[in-house]
């Protein structure tokens, strides 16, 4: 029978991965509350984290665990960018050789940033989907050891982690808005927030363009979609033919799902930058996108909002500004 990962489970990572992580602030916006109606409205800046994004805390976790024999084999993943880049990143700094597998859809920048920080990169495939057979293929005949992106109980205990710093600054948070993709960021912060405080309204924001976790949430088992060119790239690809623990974990902690377009995530963007002068990626932006675009009734609630990353391409981040500014500059 498969272990779900407990609270428990989450306060030892937090234990384990603070040498290698930030604890990140919460930003109050209050022109969003002005916005909206919204009693408060804090933003939890992973988009400051060490490697630029929150997958640095399960990707520490899980290596960290490992015995010394797992460590001196190595590790791989699959990844489109950031979980690659934080194991890439743990596996430097602990001395660990690393494999990452990426398809030909993930940024030229994705990638170069994962060769700086000594990783081997294995490009195969046109999705992520295709990138994970290439994984499975090279960690049988490299005899590495797997560290998946989402669905694992030690990656997903160490997403979690960003619960606790919440749930010990803002106890009382009635609303959590969490950008949803395979599943690891919502099941960990979801299940450790509701455990704490049953209460909590959990809303997971997915892309429009590819939303893998609600079509299979919806058969009730993994679905393929096809992978759509997207400014929230962080946010694409599939849960896993063989999704064992994220899948059950939304449908049980997830209250509410919504579906953001590719012009809403600009203007989550373009405000952040406008109004707080903090650059952020697309899939960063998702939530505040929905809020701006009335996607959500928050009157009256107190809301954080996770910034989950900041790892975008410089030019790309620039036209989108001035595609801003050139319109009006609405934010």
């Amino acid at each position: 029978m498969k272990q779900m990962p407990t609270l428990l489970e989450v306060y030892q990572a937090q234990r384990r991965i603070r040498p290698m992580i930030r604890q990140t602030p919460l930003m109050a916006a209050a022109e969003l509350v002005s916005r909206t109606g919204a009693h408060s409205i804090h933003l939890k800046m992973e988009n400051l984290q060490n490697t630029g994004a929150f997958k640095v805390r399960g990707a520490a976790n899980k290596i960290l665990s490992l015995d010394d024999e797992a460590q001196q084999r190595g590790v791989i993943t699959f990844s489109t960018g950031n979980h690659g880049k934080a194991v890439a990143y743990v596996a430097e700094k602990t001395g660990i050789k690393a494999v990452v597998c990426l398809s030909a859809h993930v940024a030229p920048y994705r990638v170069e940033a994962i060769r700086k920080l000594g990783a081997e990169v294995s490009v195969k495939g046109h999705s992520q989907d295709e990138a994970e057979k290439n994984y499975q293929a090279l960690t049988v005949s490299k005899g590495l050891v797997p560290v998946v992106p989402f669905d694992d109980p030690l990656i997903i205990a160490g997403q979690g982690t960003i619960a606790l710093e919440i749930m010990e600054k803002l106890p009382d948070t009635d609303v959590l808005m969490i950008p949803l993709s395979g599943g690891g960021l919502l099941a960990g912060i979801a299940m450790a927030a509701k455990t704490i405080n049953p209460g909590i309204h959990i809303v997971g924001v997915s892309l429009e363009q590819s939303p893998a976790m609600l079509e299979s949430l919806s058969a009730g088992r993994p679905i393929h979609v096809e992978e759509k060119d997207s400014i929230a790239d962080s946010l694409l690809g599939g849960i896993g033919d063989d999704n064992r623990y994220t899948l059950s974990l939304v449908e049980k902690f997830a209250d509410e799902h919504l579906l953001i377009s590719e012009e809403e995530i600009k203007d989550g963007m373009f405000y952040l930058f406008d109004r707080h002068r903090l650059i952020v990626e697309g899939a960063a932006a998702v939530g505040i996108g929905a809020l701006l675009n009335r996607k959500i009734n928050v009157k009256g609630k107190k809301v954080v909002g996770l910034l989950s990353g900041s790892s975008i391409n410089s030019d790309e981040y620039i036209r989108i500004m001035q595609s801003r500014l050139s319109d009006g500059g609405e934010g």
